[in-house]
């Protein structure tokens, strides 16, 4: 068994994810940076003279196939140990839902949905045996709130969110703490590379052609705005290192609990007028 604290982190490669293994890494975990292609491990070589860079090690783990979860888990029950899981992997599906296909449904919640669960069933045996562990789900401001042109996107992430408040209940007793990390809009690959959008709804003679390219205007105007990812990944590697987890949810990001706090408040209506005439639908 490893003796030092161990994290696993997921969609490891990129953004939110290889950002926290930078952290969890400098903070003395050896950090299992998982990902499906393990040649990505290169975004790490920036830091190959610094002392905790050995303490990063390159596991494959395609969330959707169960067969590569089965061997991520021999490989964990091997180390005999792990400390934090970050549920990191994900991409958005964009478009209209009457045009999307239910394939493209279902690939979405196998990443976003599926995948986790997965993952994080094979940590469980080991952290309940601990009785000690964290859990820590990165969710969306999109988890919280719906948006048009987004339906997959969101409701994988509404998924994630009920998930984990009943993970949560069932893991306490033993130890085991779970939270959501609920982002705004950063730069992270996740609206780009990591962003599809279903073929008909970019097409001309779709009826929402036009929705779709108003949409699309409101992402390339707010790329300016969006975030440092930096934050969000200190705040799951702070997270990590806290002795308990008090709350489940943690919303970050410039005007995200201010969208959460007007849900609460103001009725669906004024909601509704306000995002269709940011958009000119109305």
């Amino acid at each position: 068994m490893v003796q030092s604290k161990v994290a696993v982190v997921t969609g490891a490669s990129g953004g939110f994810g290889s950002l926290t293994v930078v952290n969890l890494a400098k903070q003395g975990y050896v950090v299992l940076a998982a990902m499906r292609d393990v040649s990505k491990v290169s975004v790490f070589e920036a830091f190959q003279d610094e002392k905790w860079y050995k303490q990063i090690i390159p596991v494959p783990l395609d969330v959707t196939k169960e067969e590569s979860i089965r061997d991520f888990q021999y490989y964990i029950e091997k180390i005999g140990r792990c400390d934090v899981l970050v549920n990191n992997a994900g991409f958005a599906l964009g478009g209209f839902s009457e045009e999307i296909q239910m394939s493209e449904y279902r690939d979405q919640f196998e990443t976003n949905v599926f995948g986790v669960m997965g993952v994080t069933q094979t940590v469980l045996p080991l952290m309940r045996q601990q009785r000690f562990g964290k859990v820590i789900n990165v969710s969306s401001i999109s988890g919280l709130f719906g948006f048009p042109g987004l339906s997959p996107y969101v409701s994988s992430k509404y998924a994630l969110e009920g998930y984990s408040e009943s993970l949560r209940l069932e893991v306490k007793p033993f130890g085991i703490d779970v939270a959501l990390v609920e982002p705004g809009s950063y730069r992270t690959n996740i609206w780009s590379s990591g962003r599809v959008v279903t073929e008909q709804s970019l097409k001309k003679d779709s009826p929402y052609f036009d929705y779709m390219e108003r949409i699309e205007q409101e992402l390339k105007n707010g790329e300016d705005s969006l975030g440092d990812p930096q934050e969000v990944a200190d705040l799951i590697s702070q997270l990590a290192d806290r002795k308990m987890i008090r709350n489940l949810r943690y919303p970050v990001g410039k005007g995200v609990k201010g969208m959460v706090k007007a849900k609460t408040i103001l009725p669906w209506s004024a909601l509704e007028k306000m995002i269709l005439k940011k958009l000119k639908r109305i």
